[in-house]
């Protein structure tokens, strides 16, 4: 599965880290959902953290369709209620 980080660029991640990063979109989504700032921005870092580690980074001159754009790293809360709603950026 290839990853986008906004502003960041693009990962390779292998598909079983796929399951951890859609169980971090739902937990997202549900602190939008319940108005916790602070434990969305300590999942969405998990997130971010999750795709550096595990993911394989492609060089700028490998560009490849994303299956999975993530948000930039400065998203502000505000901004996380278009992204993370519903079925957040995985869809389940």
């Amino acid at each position: 599965m290839i990853v986008r980080i906004a502003t960041e660029g693009q990962y390779r991640l292998d598909d079983g880290d796929r399951k951890r990063l859609n169980e971090l979109d739902n937990d997202a989504v549900a602190a939008v959902d319940g108005d916790d700032e602070d434990r969305f921005h300590a999942v969405f870092e998990e997130m971010l953290e999750l795709v550096r580690r595990a993911g394989q980074r492609l060089s700028d001159e490998e560009l490849e369709e994303s299956d999975l754009i993530i948000p930039p790293p400065d998203l502000t809360f505000v901004e996380a209620g278009e992204h993370f709603t519903g079925d957040g950026l995985i869809p389940d």
